[in-house]
């Protein structure tokens, strides 16, 4: 680990002198990308230097254990060896989570789909509460969330609603949505109160920047039509919505949200393109050993996740088996506990798969 490291403090120098080059600082482009590499790295940088210090501070306390002749310096070294080697072991701890290989993903923004499933209209009043606490969450975060498509029912939910989210690292943290969500509660439609179980599916997805995926202007069908609101009604009298068709892989997206059709064409590509990322993505983790895949971070949407019970007032989510008795929190959009699991496991998943693989 210590080469690797002498190569990250390496690269991290580099990083350091090109930033104040003036050919660099000439390319706003460039300038930010060189600027973001040396942030990635400047954590690692940091506690290998700490991690140096105590290696030196062992190796003086190792001589003065063994060769001195001042039993009172020599219990002092080893009490101060116990602490160090402590220590030690935490700051390599932390060192090999950073050098773990990141999802190039984690830093984008994404597309969050989300659709009922099972349960009528239920599941979709169940959708509206899942976009309610994704919304509160990214504003605890200072995100800015934009609805890009819905289909909304007559009682205030959702048959879907698509929606994208910016900010800092926001695919890091909402990447582990994705799957079945399933609610258990007494249903505002039920009469006897019954308690029903609905489901709603989300999709997250990384948001694909025009290099990521190209898009051949050939290969998209575009139809546009006048927008409908619950029930079919017509609520513009003008062909503002936009279906989009990708004809080499059939992937259709809809938005009429917006009376402009420019601004529902424009919604509707940004949809298109994270879907066809993802698609691309997908593929590619299917070729990769199964080794190296890991349970937490499921493309598996079909998977059921996550289950709300309401009368409990508990939410379990089946990848990690955590259970929290506080689901008016989380549904308030205190996800920060759930994440950190998710994330703490994956981690952990990902040395074993290293330790394995050497």
């Amino acid at each position: 680990m210590i080469e690797i490291l002498e190569k990250v403090q390496e690269r991290y120098r580099e990083l350091t002198l090109l930033l104040s080059d003036p050919q660099v600082l000439q390319d706003q482009n460039r300038y930010k990308k060189v600027a973001k590499e040396q942030a990635e790295l400047t954590e690692i940088v940091e506690l290998y230097s700490l991690l140096k210090q105590v290696l030196k501070q062992v190796e003086e306390d190792e001589k003065i254990k063994s060769g001195s002749q001042d039993k009172e310096l020599v219990e002092l070294a080893k009490a101060e060896l116990e602490e160090l080697e402590e220590k030690k072991k935490k700051l390599e701890e932390k060192l090999k989570l950073l050098l773990i290989p990141k999802d190039p993903n984690d830093s984008k923004n994404t597309i969050v789909e989300i659709r009922a499933g099972t349960g009528g209209e239920e599941a979709a009043l169940f959708a509206a509460d899942l976009y309610r606490m994704y919304a509160k969450y990214s504003e605890k975060k200072g995100w800015r969330t934009e609805i890009l498509g819905s289909n909304p029912t007559g009682l205030g939910g959702f048959k879907e609603i698509i929606f994208s989210v910016e900010g800092d690292k926001v695919y890091k943290n909402l990447k582990y949505e994705s799957g079945v969500h399933r609610v258990q509660r007494v249903p505002k439609t039920e009469a006897s109160g019954r308690i029903h179980t609905s489901a709603a599916s989300v999709a997250v997805l990384p948001e694909a920047e025009e290099v990521d995926i190209e898009i051949k202007p050939e290969d998209l069908k575009i139809d546009v039509f006048r927008s409908s609101g619950p029930g079919g009604q017509s609520v513009n009298t003008t062909d503002s919505a936009v279906r989009i068709t990708h004809l080499p892989t059939n992937t259709v997206v809809t938005c009429q949200d917006e009376k402009s059709q420019l601004k529902n064409k424009n919604k509707a590509l940004k949809v298109l393109r994270a879907r066809l990322l993802d698609k691309a993505r997908t593929e590619q983790e299917e070729k990769i050993a199964r080794q190296r895949k890991s349970m937490v971070k499921t493309g598996d949407r079909s998977e059921k996740i996550r289950t709300y019970n309401f009368p409990q007032n508990r939410i379990t989510d089946h990848r990690i088996g955590l259970t929290l008795h506080r689901l008016e929190d989380v549904l308030s959009g205190d996800l920060d506990e759930l994440i950190a699991a998710l994330e703490k496991e994956e981690q952990t998943e990902k040395l074993q798969n290293e330790k394995v693989l050497k």
